[in-house]
């Protein structure tokens, strides 16, 4: 079995994307598999060997531009490859041959291309980084966002997925039909089920994204497949990357 989901989506043939699974690579114990996080506690030499695996394999231009993601809004455009780790959650690029990354562990990995194939970005979005505008922000730097197209890729789903009544209020006074993705709890009346992919839809939808395509992948509920923070807390990261050539 490969270890990559690739995104159920129309783009444009020299669009080059997947997402990482946890199959393969030389990580072990907590980390076992393909992890691709060097800030996790890992081997830092092993996370190097997978992101080499993981590069040669799938033939990538040029080393993907890792990010030190911290849950902020911050959207980095890049105009070269670097080998240096940029401080963002998201990055995107009008140049052929750059790859951008992001890294999760639950947390939604947000691949974006418009219609010509001249323009793509990745973004990492937790629920705060959501709530705060991080696909605005992804979105403002394409010049048509009605011809851009979103694939949300593997991510904890909503029956994984507890909060409390503070992050249901922080959507809801964002937009009302943001309750739309919000399930009570089968046992915790101060608790919420949240729909992560619907909340981004909706983003998404709002900033003129109406193609969306979700992966359907749950990150928590598939143990063999992929690293999940929530499930386990010491753990690996899976990436999701995306390029033109």
């Amino acid at each position: 079995m490969d270890n990559i989901v690739v995104p159920n989506w129309p783009a444009p043939k020299n669009v080059k994307a997947f997402a990482s699974t946890r199959l393969g690579g030389e990580s072990t114990g907590q980390y076992q598999g393909l992890n691709l996080g060097m800030h996790v506690g890992d081997d830092g030499d092993v996370v190097q060997r997978n992101r080499d695996f993981i590069a040669q394999r799938h033939r990538m231009p040029t080393t993907p531009v890792w990010l030190n993601q911290t849950h902020s809004t911050e959207v980095v455009e890049l105009v070269k490859p670097t080998h240096h780790v940029i401080d963002a959650d998201g990055s995107s690029t009008r140049h052929n041959n750059i790859v951008c990354v992001v890294m999760t562990a639950d947390c939604l990995p947000i691949l974006l291309t418009n219609t010509d194939g001249t323009h793509v970005a990745a973004v990492h979005a937790g629920w705060r980084g959501l709530a705060d505008g991080i696909l605005e922000n992804a979105i403002q730097q394409f010049d048509k966002p009605s011809q851009v197209m979103a694939w949300i890729g593997p991510a904890i789903g909503t029956q994984a997925f507890e909060v409390g009544n503070d992050v249901y209020q922080t959507f809801v006074q964002h937009h009302f039909q943001a309750k739309d993705a919000f399930y009570s709890h089968p046992t915790h009346d101060d608790k919420w089920l949240a729909d992560m992919s619907q909340l981004a839809t909706q983003r998404l939808n709002q900033a003129g994204v109406e193609e969306v395509y979700l992966s359907q992948r749950c990150t928590y509920s598939e143990p063999d497949n992929f690293y999940s923070y929530r499930r386990d807390g010491v753990t690996g990261r899976q990436a999701t990357f995306i390029w033109m050539e």
